[in-house]
């Protein structure tokens, strides 16, 4: 994944009435979070949305594809976030709308325990 800072520079534009985006490096990509909680990442030159089971209806309603990778071996992996429709890369409402769904999902994914060392 490339990272796109300008495109993370207009998430965090876009994002300002509603809180503080932050990000943080992932494999050559970055994950950007709303006031701490996961909402997006950012890569393959795209702006993509956490999800889960419950909004999965409204990113199917728009037909926004499911993030996909290659794992090797012929294997395919996927992740549950959403390719951002395309009117969220110049409009602050549809971003807020869009980006909204994502934080209610992060705000719903049980919390990683870290691992004793």
């Amino acid at each position: 994944m490339a990272v796109d800072q300008g495109l993370i520079d207009w998430v965090v534009e876009a994002m300002a009435p509603l809180g503080t985006v932050t990000q943080r490096a992932m494999m050559g990509g970055a994950t950007l979070y709303l006031d701490g909680t996961i909402f997006a990442i950012v890569g393959l030159d795209a702006l993509w949305f956490k999800a889960d089971a419950v909004s999965d209806a409204a990113w199917d309603a728009v037909a926004a594809p499911r993030f996909t990778y290659e794992m090797g071996e012929g294997r395919t992996g996927q992740m549950n976030y959403r390719r951002a429709p395309d009117d969220v890369y110049d409009d602050a409402e549809a971003m807020q709308k869009w980006a909204a769904l994502g934080v209610e999902a992060g705000m719903r994914a049980p919390v990683k325990k870290k691992r004793a060392k």
